[in-house]
């Protein structure tokens, strides 16, 4: 199992955030994009990488299993494929790290290999249901042995052929559906997933990118038939990773809430099954610009010019949610900020994600003196109408990047400095987040 010594780190009030920053690459399409490439048959070149630790446990696993990856000096990352069906038995267990999307997407992967695959993980992942991705991978034919409650460590014994499905989601999850298309890519015939409500779309549209044939019919409610035919022959790409929406949160809410600022952040992905915050801090009055949106490798980008505003609590959609999952954390510091009553329903994915991120955030804020009520599926956040909150208390991270990261920026409109017992678990998605965020403060 991976481990780390605790990092302890106090963020404390700021002045005005000023500047241009470029984020590191989309988590999701990072992943996909070395997934991918390693099925496709040549040499595929991605640029824009996100080089934290879980797309490079993603990166360790495909090599693992026969592709070469390299990184070049420029950055640029070269990956010869070993086409798809031709993944090897790895010689030992494939370490995860704290990544939920990789193990989700490689047990797929490898569903429909004539492979057996061991994959183990750190304590937090190791904490993660997987029955909703052994389920579907089960009734295509793999067999699957996992650790009690469908966790790590978890064994799964590809079938191949394996048997196509027809698989309705029971709830809304990218991961479930990726791991379904991309198990299919080795399935002879059609592997169809029924999504009755619209998750991200990184993979559908990726794999097309790569010549799967791959088709999206929506129905007159909104339902999504996927289908990909499998015994694909994918073609090798040259992949730009956008800027990861998921990490411009941090700053789009630090620049709204810390008086006086004005920061440009380029290059952020905008896919509409992503971009659910910049919405709804528009609806509570935030001002936040889009400049030069263009789209780069079939993805919506643009640059996003923030300056400080006086937000509005407002009762957020639960329709929203999926388009913006990863992003409530940060949220409810907004809302604790915001003038009014900000209340969220819907959220049950977020009591398992990294942690129980309602009942986690709920903790933290109320230590820092906001004030918060917890539901089974949300909070209600009374906010302080642009008031710094008191601070000064350390706030448990619970091994959760996006748990540190927010009460970080807690930090910077708190009275008395917020400390987060371990920041380390930042370096999964954000390596450099600290230094972006010092660079903003000159």
């Amino acid at each position: 199992m991976t481990d780390h010594t605790a990092t302890p780190r106090s963020f404390s009030a700021s002045i005005p955030l000023k500047g241009r920053i470029a984020i590191p690459g989309d988590k999701s399409i990072s992943h996909r994009s070395l997934m991918l490439s390693a099925l496709a048959v040549g040499e595929s070149r991605v640029t824009g990488l996100l080089e934290g630790h879980d797309v490079l446990a993603t990166a360790a696993a495909m090599r693992a299993m026969g592709a070469t990856i390299e990184r070049q000096d420029d950055g640029e990352w070269r990956i010869h494929g070993v086409g798809v069906g031709g993944l090897l038995q790895p010689r030992e267990a494939l370490d995860m790290g704290n990544s939920g999307t990789s193990t989700r997407l490689l047990m797929g992967l490898v569903a429909s290999h004539p492979i057996t695959t061991t994959f183990i993980g750190d304590a937090s992942l190791s904490g993660r249901p997987m029955g909703r991705v052994i389920d579907p991978l089960s009734q295509m034919g793999a067999d699957i042995s996992a650790s009690p409650g469908g966790r790590l460590p978890l064994m799964v014994r590809g079938l191949a052929p394996a048997i196509p499905l027809a698989y309705r989601l029971p709830m809304a999850s990218a991961q479930v559906k990726s791991a379904i298309l991309l198990a299919g890519l080795n399935t002879p015939g059609i592997t169809e997933v029924i999504e009755p409500v619209p998750t991200r779309d990184h993979s559908e549209r990726m794999l097309r990118g790569f010549g799967a044939d791959l088709t999206v019919d929506t129905d007159a409610d909104g339902t999504r038939h996927i289908r990909i035919r499998g015994e694909a022959e994918l073609k090798p790409q040259t992949i730009v990773v956008p800027g990861d929406p998921s990490s411009a949160a941090f700053f789009i809410v630090a620049a709204l809430l810390v008086p006086g600022s004005d920061v440009l952040i380029a290059n952020v992905g905008l896919n509409p099954t992503r971009a659910g915050l910049v919405e709804i801090l528009k609806q509570m009055g935030g001002d936040i610009e889009l400049l030069d949106p263009r789209t780069v490798g079939g993805e919506p980008v643009a640059d996003l010019r923030v300056r400080h505003s006086a937000l509005k609590g407002i009762d957020v959609d639960p329709a929203i949610v999926p388009s913006m999952v990863d992003e409530f954390p940060i949220l409810f510091v907004a809302a604790a900020l915001a003038e009014g009553r900000t209340a969220t329903t819907g959220l049950d994915e977020l009591r398992v994600k990294e942690s129980d991120r309602i009942a986690v955030m709920a903790t933290g804020l109320k230590a820092i003196g906001a004030r918060v009520e917890e539901n089974e599926d949300g909070l209600i956040i009374d906010g302080t109408g642009g008031d710094a909150l008191p601070g000064g208390a350390t706030v448990a991270g619970h091994l959760d990047h996006r748990i540190c990261m927010s009460f970080a920026i807690a930090g910077l409109v708190s009275k008395a400095p917020v400390t987060i017992d371990d920041i380390a678990p930042v370096a999964t998605s954000f390596p450099n987040f600290e230094q972006l965020l010092a660079g903003l403060q000159q």
